[in-house]
C-alpha cells in the first residue's frame, strides 16, 4: 500500500497509511527517547483522554517508527486562522480541553519539576542565574496533573464530527498545570501571536481560577528550559523572559 507524506521535519517524517499514522525518526533520535514517547502515549491513553491510540513501535530499514491511529480532520490552529471571527469560541474550547487534560492523573509519567531542573542545568545560563531558577522552581507548589508539555492549537485535531483529539505526547509530564500554561503562552509569543497569547492567558486564568501572577512565576523557568533546544532565533527572546522577573 502506498503511503502519503503528511509532515516532514529535520529529524522525523510522518506518513499516512490508511487509518494509521506512521512517524519515522532520524538517526539523531536516541532509542530511549523514542521508546519514552511511545510509553507516554500509552500512559496518557490509559487516562481515557481522547488521543490517537498507540498501535505499534518498531524498526524499518534501520529507522525506528511509532504507529498511531490517524485522525481525519484539521488542526485547531488552521480553524483559528480560517475563522478569526470565532477566535474566542475556539480559544475557549482549547482552554477547556487543557482543563480536562489536567484533571487526569498518570502516576508513572515523568515528574515535571525533575525534568525542568535537568533542563535548567543544561541551559547554558551562568551559575548565578541557574541557582535562582532552581530555587524558584523548587519553591513552586507540587501538583500531579497530567501536563502535555507542548500544548498548542497545532497539536489539537478537530475531526469530522467536531471532536477534539490531542496529539504529540512526547513531552508529557505530571506536575503543576500553570507551568504548562506558561509554556503555551510563551509558544504563542515566540510565534509573534501576542494577541492570542494574551487571550489564552486571560481565559486560562479565568477558567482555572488561577492568578495571572502565579502563571507568570513559571515563565522564566519555562523559558530557560526552552533554551536547551538550542534554537538560535529563539535565544534572544527567551533570555529576555529568563530575566523578565525579579527573582525572590
Amino acid at each position: 500500500m502506498s503511503m502519503e507524506l503528511i509532515a516532514q521535519g529535520q529529524d522525523k517524517t510522518s506518513y499516512r497509511d490508511g487509518n494509521r499514522r506512521i512517524k519515522v525518526f532520524g538517526e539523531r533520535y536516541k532509542k530511549s527517547d523514542i521508546l519514552n514517547e511511545a510509553l507516554n502515549q500509552a500512559r496518557v491513553e490509559e487516562t481515557g483522554l481522547r488521543i490517537p491510540k498507540l498501535l505499534e513501535v518498531g524498526m524499518t530499514d534501520g529507522k525506528w517508527h511509532i504507529v498511531t491511529e490517524y485522525i481525519e480532520g484539521e488542526t485547531l490552529e488552521s480553524r483559528m486562522a480560517a475563522h478569526p471571527e470565532q477566535i474566542n469560541s475556539y480559544m475557549e474550547q482549547f482552554v477547556l480541553l487543557q482543563k480536562e487534560i489536567q484533571s487526569k492523573r498518570s502516576p508513572l509519567l515523568t515528574n515535571l519539576k525533575d525534568k525542568m531542573n535537568r533542563k535548567i542545568a543544561q541551559s547554558g545560563l551562568d551559575a548565578t542565574t541557574r541557582y535562582d531558577l532552581h530555587t524558584r522552581l523548587n519553591a513552586m507548589h507540587d501538583h500531579i496533573k497530567v501536563c502535555h508539555g507542548d500544548y498548542q492549537p497545532s497539536n489539537v485535531i478537530v475531526d469530522q464530527d467536531g471532536r477534539l483529539f490531542v496529539i504529540d505526547w512526547s513531552h508529557a509530564t505530571q506536575g503543576n498545570g500553570s507551568a504548562d500554561a506558561a509554556r503555551t503562552y510563551l509558544t504563542f509569543r515566540l510565534r509573534g501571536k501576542d494577541d492570542l497569547a494574551e487571550l489564552y492567558l486571560k481565559m486560562f486564568c479565568d477558567i482555572h481560577d488561577v492568578a495571572r501572577q502565579y502563571v507568570s512565576q513559571w515563565m522564566p523557568i519555562v523559558a530557560a528550559s526552552q533554551l536547551v533546544k538550542g534554537n538560535p532565533e529563539e535565544r534572544e527572546f527567551l533570555l529576555q523572559w529568563v530575566d523578565v522577573m525579579e527573582f525572590q
